[in-house]
């Protein structure tokens, strides 16, 4: 399934990342000035907030450091301009970012938002992101922070990290080289990322001991990975997983990603295995791409130093860094994927690809979700398509973590809410669409419309819902509706624009009992 998302998501054009490369400046007065292990940066006030862009956190892995775990990044003198995101690291998708002066390998940056005024000792909540694409696609710098911070008074963070395989290899030659015997590079780097939060945050007005790890879509696999690491444990206190259930996106095995991997080296012009390490440093970062076309990554794999037990099974087995967690999906999750790919399915078309999926089960299948019930082939496809996949798997993790942490559920639903950028198809609704309710928590550049003013109140209050939760661990607020416990009765709360309320039907509404009961389906 990883593999077909990556497929999938990999079409989408992400936003393009704002170019510069910081340098040493004597800063203006009135810019907030931060003092970090590494040096002296100097942010910038912009509304209510204060944004720090394009910190390094790692050094560039170039050249010799190409796959390579992070290594810490050169320290500098006098004070370093932060107010230029950093580029995109290079994109394994069709499409990629849009201005292609905006990717390089020099990428391994985040950025820091804080409420204006914020000083060291502030002990503010950290908001930790990690942005999704399928592992192959998109960067950080789409995901602002400023609103967030100013609202809620928390501290974000949004971080790039080494995508396609660049970030993930699991050549032999390669992995021998590091202890951990991995080739999950873009996982090395966003724990690298963390362990530098837990570092420098506090002299953000950060708490260190009270990071809260974020992500969507591959982002939430990120969070899987790092709930099983036992190298992530101790640097992050709670979880949020958006449209990213662990028992859906299942990592490949270690041997699964060497046969993978020495497929890609063959596809990069590198077949033998006594030169293949110079070979794949010295390739151009365009035969690398090129490689990748039919070759989609599929993640970090487990079976290794790094991430020894495939993440689902480590949670349930309760050996994994117990944190609370928040949970969710959107509620048309599969309309994205079923636009993207098929936009003019029709109804042979439809009845053939159950047929095709699902084969003796088939009729059980088109009976459960008959044409006659949907306005259209498209529509039926992503009904059924999300409900086997996210809905389902989503209420299957919940309740994993639900029987040994604090876990919160809920189901984004806003029936006119945007799409993404580039992703519209005319004549087909696409609300409620993956990545729908990422407009609404952050400063998302990625949507195709704004946020009418009914819209900014809901995201006002899934903003307060997320910062409560990294706060305390609870995402109750004063002012707010009650947000119960995801069990018993698999309580969700749907967020909706007239009114969030709770919900105990999540399972009946997409059919979890029927998928759980299909041989081969349940998650």
């Amino acid at each position: 399934m990883t593999l077909v998302l990556a497929a999938l998501i990999g079409q989408l054009l992400s936003a393009s990342a704002a170019t510069g490369s910081p340098t040493s400046a004597s800063p203006s007065p009135g810019r907030p000035l931060v003092s970090l292990g590494d040096g002296r940066i100097a942010g910038r006030v912009h509304d209510r907030a204060e944004e720090f862009l394009g910190i390094p956190y790692a050094a560039a892995p170039v050249a010799n450091l190409r796959f390579r775990p992070p290594q810490p990044p050169a320290r500098w003198s006098g004070v370093r301009d932060a107010v230029h995101q950093a580029p995109a690291c290079p994109q394994f998708s069709p499409y990629g970012v849009r201005d292609p002066q905006a990717i390089s390998e020099d990428c391994l940056r985040l950025d820091v938002y804080r409420p204006r005024g914020s000083r060291p000792g502030d002990r503010l909540p950290v908001l930790f992101w990690m942005h999704g694409g399928a592992y192959s696609q998109g960067t950080g710098t789409q995901f602002g922070g400023r609103t967030m911070a100013d609202r809620t008074h928390t501290v974000v963070i949004s971080i790039n990290y080494r995508l396609g395989q660049l970030g993930n290899l699991a050549l032999p030659e390669l992995t021998r080289e590091n202890a951990l015997a991995t080739g999950s590079y873009g996982l090395l780097d966003q724990i690298a990322a963390l362990t530098w939060a837990r570092t420098n945050i506090a002299a953000f007005g950060g708490d260190r001991a009270n990071i809260t790890i974020a992500g969507q879509s591959a982002g939430a696999g990120s969070v899987c990975a790092m709930l099983a690491a036992p190298r992530a444990a101790g640097l992050f206190s709670r979880a949020v997983l958006q449209s990213g259930p662990c028992t859906l996106l299942r990592a490949p095995s270690s041997a699964q990603a060497v046969d993978a991997s020495r497929a890609y080296a063959t596809a990069a012009g590198c077949p033998d295995a006594a030169t293949r390490t110079e070979c794949l440093r010295d390739a151009s970062l365009t035969d690398l791409i090129a490689a990748a076309r039919a070759l989609p990554t599929s993640g970090p794999a487990y079976g290794d130093r790094l991430l020894p037990v495939q993440p689902s099974d480590a949670i349930a087995a309760g050996a994994w860094n117990k944190v609370p967690v928040l949970i969710g999906s959107t509620r048309a999750e599969s309309r994205l994927f079923v636009a993207l790919t098929q936009p003019h399915l029709t109804a042979e078309q439809y009845v053939e690809q159950i047929n095709e999926r699902y084969g003796k089960a088939a009729p059980q299948v088109l009976a459960r979700y008959p044409l006659s019930d949907h306005a259209s082939p498209y529509l039926a496809l992503s009904a059924l398509s999300t409900d086997a996949t996210f809905a389902c798997h989503t209420g299957a993790t919940a309740r994993v973590f639900a029987a040994q942490v604090p876990a919160y559920a809920y189901e984004f639903d806003d029936p006119n809410s945007p799409t993404l950028y580039g992703a519209q198809v005319p004549g087909l609704n696409m609300a409620n669409a993956h990545s729908a309710e990422l407009a609404y928590l952050h400063d998302f550049t990625m949507g195709d419309r704004p946020l009418t003013p009914v819209q900014m109140a809901l995201a006002d209050r899934m903003k307060r819902y997320w910062a409560a939760f990294a706060r305390t661990g609870n995402p109750n607020t004063p002012g707010q509706g009650h947000w119960p416990k995801a069990e018993p009765h698999d309580t969700v709360l749907a967020l909706n624009p007239a009114g969030d309320r709770i919900s105990t039907a999540f399972t009946e509404e997409h059919q979890c009992t029927f998928w759980s009961g299909l041989p081969g389906q349940a998650p």
